[in-house]
């Protein structure tokens, strides 16, 4: 029984999905940083509007300079099929932030209807039912 516990309790501490970081995005929670760790040309064709693009490849050189002192990270990728997002997160814990990884990447954030940014504009696309209840919360 302590040993689900714990795991369960550690999946929290580093793991988040879209609804709460879109959630802490709008509350205007404090010191928060959404990071992209996708490619220049996937950056291009959309990104969650307030977050910021640092490949993976680039954290170990750029952090510090792009993230203030004493935030907490959120890194997100394609999706729930690529472990980009992972990968992004431990360069993170490495270098010493507290990080959290975002579930489903910016392929739910996007099938959740929430808004995203491209070289267009900010736009959003109707929320797909099959990951968000239509005019509901989930209650989860």
């Amino acid at each position: 029984m302590t040993s689900a516990i714990e795991y369960f309790s550690n999946r929290l501490r580093f793991e988040t999905d879209v609804s709460d970081v879109h959630h802490d995005i709008e509350a205007g929670t404090p010191g928060i940083v959404v990071i992209d760790s996708r490619s220049d040309e996937a950056w291009r064709q959309g990104h969650l509007p307030a977050a910021v693009h640092l490949p993976t490849g680039q954290i170990a050189a750029r952090a510090a300079e792009l993230i203030p002192a004493g935030s907490a990270v959120v890194t997100y990728c394609w999706g729930p099929g690529c472990n980009g997002a992972t990968r992004a997160a431990l360069e993170f814990a490495k270098l010493g932030y507290p990080v959290k990884e975002m579930l489903g990447g910016y392929e739910y954030w996007v099938r959740e209807g929430f808004p995203v940014r491209d070289e267009k504009g900010e736009w959003s696309r109707p929320a797909d039912e099959l990951t968000a209840p239509a005019g509901a919360a989930c209650g989860c």
